[in-house]
């Protein structure tokens, strides 16, 4: 069966909502210290979220799709949290200047975290849908 794209359409817009809801909202909290708990919470709302939008349009997404997606999303989280690849990529991109700000309500290494993010939740949306 080949890929459908109002699957990847569906799924897509549900990892990012449910992104910015478990990175902003409820799945990171001030006594989520640890970098696992943070992850596990996050990656419990995006399955939930997920599941019910299959549950509810019949998605054809296969059992190793949805493992597969929620895997690659959960180590690129996971990844990207511990900051230090963050700075790495952008100072090694010629972002150095970019990786150091924090002014004017920006912040450098905020908004990069959330592009890659939002890159791999893409990623991991294509990986359900092609499994």
């Amino acid at each position: 069966m080949s890929p459908n794209p109002a699957t990847f359409a569906t799924l897509a817009v549900t990892v990012y909502a449910a992104h910015t809801l478990a990175d902003h909202v409820v799945g990171q909290t001030d006594r989520q210290a640890a970098l696992a708990a943070h992850v596990g919470a996050y990656h419990l709302i995006l399955a939930a979220m997920c599941a019910a939008v299959v549950a509810v349009f019949g998605l054809p997404v296969s059992p190793t799709g949805a493992v597969a997606g929620l895997a690659l999303s959960a180590a690129t989280h996971a990844l990207w949290d511990r900051r230090t690849p963050v700075r790495w990529l952008l100072e090694h991109t010629g972002a150095v200047r970019f990786a150091a700000l924090a002014d004017h309500g920006l912040n450098g290494m905020y908004l990069t975290d959330q592009a890659l993010h939002t890159f791999c939740l893409w990623a991991a949306a294509l990986a359900a849908v092609t499994l």
